[in-house]
């Protein structure tokens, strides 16, 4: 009788797939999907960082904290890796306005420290978005 890791290994493992790439996609869903818990369970924090111009900024949160789950959870199986990559590019690039508000906020009221972090997050988002593409082949 398989163990609870195996039946794990064998639901979430994609046996045609270099076993250090598999790792990395399922340690990218679960970042995923741990952010996307954490817009409904703080979601002030990311309400914070809608950009001025977005009407609803709760909204916003709600439904990229859905976006993030779901992909997150797509991306987890390898029968819905490709949908879950094509969800994750999507999210990535669709709150990047966000990371760039978090910029500019932090440059009018945080520390020099706090606004040099924002702004040298903002290239790191591209290997990222990178990254979730590279799941849709």
């Amino acid at each position: 009788m398989p163990t609870t890791a195996q039946k794990f290994r064998t639901r979430f493992s994609d046996p045609y797939a270099d076993p250090a790439e598999d790792r990395s996609r399922l340690r990218f869903a679960g970042g995923l999907f741990a952010m996307g818990v954490l817009h409904f369970v703080i979601p002030k924090q990311f309400e914070k960082v809608v950009p001025t111009w977005f009407p609803n900024p709760k909204a916003a949160v709600l439904w990229s904290g859905v976006a993030e789950l779901g992909s997150g959870a797509l991306l987890a199986l390898p029968k819905t890796r490709k949908i879950g990559g094509w969800l994750a590019t999507a999210t990535l690039v669709s709150v990047y306005p966000a990371n760039i508000q978090m910029a500019v906020d932090a440059t009018r009221e945080g520390s020099k420290l706090a606004a040099a972090a924002a702004w040298l997050r903002l290239p790191m988002q591209f290997p990222m978005i990178a990254k979730a593409y590279r799941y849709t082949r």
